[in-house]
């Protein structure tokens, strides 16, 4: 079933056509699309999941594949895996790209590989790129052909299929986690193109430094993608010598480089899980962590009135009255990230994330506000005691209103003999004080006022 490059399809095979491994990319592709690995002993990586005896790669090697969602960041071998499937496989073999994709093609799709197990028996794979991308109706209308057995389905995503993938869908799936590439099996891919002659760099006679390869490796974040991209504009961009040969050293790599995109996504888990880091190194008094999460967001691009909202939350959630300053060096710092914005304000949230981390800890106010908000909200509304009620008008003060009221600063101690709580709640105490920073002068302030109260009444 041929169709157009602009059909969403990722690569088109026609109804007839063998799957082979060793299908040529095509003329002028990058090099991270020709060097591609074609069968499974030239995959690196994965070991966990497709080593050798490993149930997936039985399965893979056996072409019993189960339906599957591929989770894991840019470049860790997601559409390569779908690749080396599709040269494996003796069933029907087509890719979808869920950004190009509408619930037209996928019903064209799905419409045909039904046909096609009903006419002959042969069953297909289905490989959507991107399938977060597609919406509810387009992920249910995968459902019905997934149980019947028309289709096997290979998901390929980069964000948390919890979030973006149909439960339905997700249950009568696997869930292969792919872990970004290490450093030294992107430098063995790297090495390993510049050596290929047929589809690598080995006939552009290209001599790079180790330490250049060792610095790209480093620095591609496990994304092999990257590191074969940059590879190639490296050996591109260096001017060739006498003896025709081009020589990358680590400058010159640094350069091809230039600056890397972050991992992250601002509405995305990798969002949440580096916010989640930036809060918990702080707490757990990690300034070095601390700033290093901060960067991290900062440096990909994250709003940086997020973090100081985020920032000042923490100043009263964790630290609280063990530093009461900690909440007016918070606000400090978020209105000198509005005033001036970045790159400068980045400078404020980090000297809030050394005060904050350095600064001791305590969520007493955060545990007694959540305690007094439940006895607000689960029990009965107890009426305000009358002594402590205000009596602007003569009926409200022949209903007793404020009859009794002590003004504490009249008293010699400042402290009045008399409870301000109802009196089912009377003797009721929600903040419990540490004995960390401030909060220990001021647990002692304040049973030295509750001592005073109940030696008055």
């Amino acid at each position: 079933m041929a169709r157009d490059d602009d059909s969403g399809l990722l690569f088109p095979i026609p109804e007839d056509e063998t799957k082979r491994a060793d299908a040529r990319p095509a003329a002028g592709a990058p090099l991270a699309e020709r060097m591609r690995p074609r069968t499974l002993d030239e995959l690196l990586g994965q070991e966990e999941t497709l080593g050798p005896g490993k149930p997936l790669r039985r399965a893979l090697e056996d072409d019993k594949l189960p339906s599957l969602i591929l989770w894991g960041p840019p470049g860790s071998g997601k559409t390569t895996l779908a690749h080396v499937v599709r040269g494996r496989t003796a069933a029907h073999f087509e890719a979808l790209s869920a950004v190009l994709s509408g619930v037209k093609e996928v019903r064209e799709v799905l419409k045909a590989a039904e046909e096609r197990r009903r006419r002959t028996g042969r069953r297909s794979v289905l490989f959507i790129d991107e399938i977060h991308r597609f919406n509810k109706s387009q992920q249910d209308a995968l459902l019905a052909h997934v149980e019947s057995g028309d289709i096997v389905l290979i998901g390929a995503t980069t964000e948390n299929p919890s979030f973006e993938v149909n439960a339905a869908l997700l249950s009568r799936s696997r869930v292969v986690v792919l872990q970004p590439l290490a450093a030294a099996q992107i430098e063995t891919l790297l090495r390993r193109a510049l050596q290929d002659v047929e589809r690598g760099l080995g006939g552009a006679g290209a001599e790079v430094a180790d330490e250049a390869l060792r610095f790209l490796a480093e620095t591609s974040d496990g994304d092999a993608r990257t590191a074969m991209n940059v590879l190639e504009l490296a050996v591109q961009a260096a001017k060739p010598q006498d003896d025709g040969g081009r020589r990358v050293d680590l400058a010159a790599m640094r350069e091809a480089f230039a600056r890397k995109a972050l991992l992250y996504d601002r509405a995305g888990e990798e969002h949440f899980n580096i916010i989640s880091a930036l809060h918990k190194s702080i707490r757990n008094s990690d300034a070095d962590a601390g700033l290093y999460w901060l960067a991290r967001m900062l440096e990909a691009g994250e709003d940086p009135l997020y973090v100081a909202r985020r920032l000042v939350r923490f100043a009263s959630e964790d630290v609280g009255l063990a530093d009461p300053q900690a909440l007016v060096v918070a606000m400090a710092a978020q209105q000198a990230v509005h005033f001036i914005g970045l790159p400068e304000g980045a400078l404020a949230l980090a000297q809030l994330v050394v005060y904050l981390a350095a600064a001791p800890k305590s969520n007493a106010v955060y545990k007694a506000y959540g305690e007094a908000a439940q006895e607000a909200l689960e029990t009965r509304a107890e009426p305000v005691p009358l002594w402590i009620r205000n009596a602007p008008t003569k009926l409200m003060k022949g209903l007793g209103y404020g009859k009794g009221y002590r003004y504490a600063h009249d008293e010699q101690e400042g402290v009045a003999g008399m409870d301000c709580l109802p009196d089912r709640l009377a003797g009721r105490r929600f903040f419990h004080p540490t004995e960390r920073g401030a909060e220990k002068d001021l647990r002692t302030r304040l049973e030295a006022a509750r001592l005073v109260r109940d030696q008055k009444k």
